[in-house]
């Protein structure tokens, strides 16, 4: 089993486990593909949900840039709500996760099945 992997059966379990959520694994694996790099790097592989400049940088970078969704309050809200099912006083939300949670939540899977 490859690193890759290895990481995305644990982001499945985190769904599952924290989100009680059964993962698409084919939305979750692409997801985390198109991470690239920052899942491997401990730093960069998790969102700091008390972190305004963190959530702000995931506002812009993934749902306005890779969703193509607009700026507006309800991106806002979604992040909001998704910090809140990962588990406001879990620690570590894995990037690639908050990213799945994002795209299901605004119904954009369509961005990854191209």
């Amino acid at each position: 089993m490859s690193k890759r992997e290895e990481l995305i059966a644990k982001y499945a379990s985190d769904l599952k486990e924290k989100c009680n959520i059964e993962a698409d694994m084919d939305l979750l694996t692409k997801v985390t593909i198109g991470c690239g790099p920052s899942i491997y790097n401990a730093d960069s592989s998790v969102v700091s949900g008390s972190s305004d400049s963190e959530l702000l940088t995931v506002k812009n970078n993934f749902l306005i840039k890779k969703l193509g969704l607009e700026d507006s309050a309800k991106l806002d809200e979604g992040i909001e709500k998704v910090m809140e099912l990962y588990g406001k006083s879990n620690r570590n939300k894995y990037r690639a996760v908050v990213y799945y949670l994002l795209t299901k939540h605004f119904k954009k899977e369509s961005v990854y099945n191209k």
